[in-house]
């Protein structure tokens, strides 16, 4: 993020508010199911997070106007106090959006107080906390938006949040494969620049070759998946994967609804941020869970990359951080709310789709790195505590900013989540087809 943290932290506040213009005040306080969280709740948690985190520890007589706040906002920082129950937020339809609004402008005039106090001081230990502070409101900046699609799709009506009708349909490039050779690398954060716990320390790894396929599924490819019978096949699915599909029900990615009798693209159609619109045979899939990347790979005949391998991939085939190179559709700025078909690489072999478009599933799950510890105190609990049943992803989806996104980023969630803006890259060994 370029220019002073307080230019930083103005600029974040206002994108967050910014992604609430096309809403109405109704839609801010609807809760579509459990892991749902009305768009009311994001703006006053990521403010109550600043007011908890930095302004009550370094403001000095700072008091919070409101107490109540802290037990309706907080999330999960069972350090911090005691919590409203996530699965009920929809129905606390007090406060209103108009003093959520002002709560937010409360924290602004006190985090600038603070700021301006700062005078550019690095070494000040709320620095930390601010940066931390204005990371996790740009996760939240994706989440809403997540949250609001799932919102709009249960709605009989389904309400569109944006009439952008997306990026320019083309037709994808032959889906090719880069290779990797085997030996020791370096992944994990290595201590420049902004970092999330969960990504360091940096550490040694040791990998056989393998190959990364240089774009993600697309649609097309994933619906034939699902006309061969895919859903209904158990050789291809894990236990737990095959169970969930049962008894869920699901026959089709997340949004997907077959229209007519036909089987081809043509009788499909997507729920998307511009509303319901014809699947998009080229465009990269989406609303995808981890058992359904595991199935589709192991029907393909391949297999999903680990996240060393696809941090290693990133690395090595230039598109480690330098996320300002990526077209400028890619990532929230974007605006096109929707992911984009792949372009065709310069060299023709190259690693497209690594970001900016879809979080992509990996083979790894969410553990913790080799001498990982995490902060002391509550914080310490906003990424150590969920080292469990999860597995990690990486990348950054067309809903992620810019300036949040980078080549170590541990993106996790549930095996079963379809809700978050996930696809599929397929791995392989290095004697790939090309």
């Amino acid at each position: 993020m370029p220019g002073t943290l307080e230019d930083r932290y103005r600029a974040v506040r206002r994108q967050t508010e910014a992604l609430c213009e096309p809403l109405e005040i109704e839609d801010f306080v609807v809760s579509s199911m459990p892991d749902v969280s009305p768009t009311k709740w994001h703006l006053a948690h990521t403010s109550w997070f600043f007011e908890t985190f930095v302004l009550a520890e370094h403001l000095p007589g700072y008091a919070s106007q409101d107490p109540r706040f802290a037990f309706l906002f907080n999330s999960y920082y069972v350090q911090v106090g005691e919590r409203h129950c996530r699965a009920q937020r929809g129905l606390a339809t007090r406060p209103t959006v108009a003093e959520v609004f002002a709560y937010r402008a409360r924290i602004d005039d006190a985090m600038g107080e603070l700021l301006h106090g700062l005078a550019g001081d690095d070494r000040h230990p709320a620095v930390r906390l601010i940066e931390l502070g204005l990371h996790h409101e740009q996760q939240h900046q994706e989440l809403l938006l997540m949250d609001i699609k799932h919102v709009f799709w249960t709605n009989p009506l389904k309400p569109s949040y944006t009439p952008h009708p997306g990026p320019e349909p083309r037709d994808p490039p032959p889906l090719r494969w880069r290779d990797f050779g085997e030996g020791l690398r370096w992944i994990g954060h290595g201590g420049r620049g902004f970092s999330y716990d969960n990504e360091g320390p940096a550490h040694r790894v040791f990998l056989e070759p393998f190959a990364l396929a240089t774009r993600l599924v697309t649609n097309a490819e994933y619906l034939a998946f699902v006309r061969d019978g895919g859903y209904r096949r158990p050789e291809l699915w894990l236990s737990a994967g095959w169970s969930t599909v049962q008894e869920a029900r699901w026959d089709a990615p997340m949004y997907w609804t077959r229209s007519g009798p036909d089987p081809s693209a043509a009788d499909w159609t997507e729920f998307t941020l511009a509303g319901t619109r014809p699947l998009g045979a080229a465009e990269p899939v989406s609303h995808v869970s981890y058992y359904e990347a595991d199935a589709y790979a192991r029907w393909a005949g391949r297999r999903l990359p680990t996240e060393a391998e696809w941090e290693v991939a990133a690395r090595e085939a230039g598109q480690g951080d330098a996320y300002e190179r990526l077209p400028d559709g890619s990532f929230v700025e974007g605006t096109h709310f929707r992911p984009a078909p792949a372009a065709v690489a310069e060299d023709g072999a190259g690693l497209t789709q690594m970001a900016g478009e879809l979080w992509q599933w990996t083979a790894s799950p969410y553990v913790a790195y080799p001498g990982y510890q995490p902060p002391s105190g509550a914080i310490g609990e906003y990424n150590g505590k969920w080292m469990s049943d999860q597995w990690v992803l990486r990348g950054a989806s067309f809903a992620t900013p810019r300036t949040h996104a980078r080549a170590t980023y541990r993106n996790f969630f549930a095996a079963s989540a379809r809700w978050p803006f996930t696809g599929i890259r397929l791995a392989t060994g290095p004697d790939a087809p090309g």
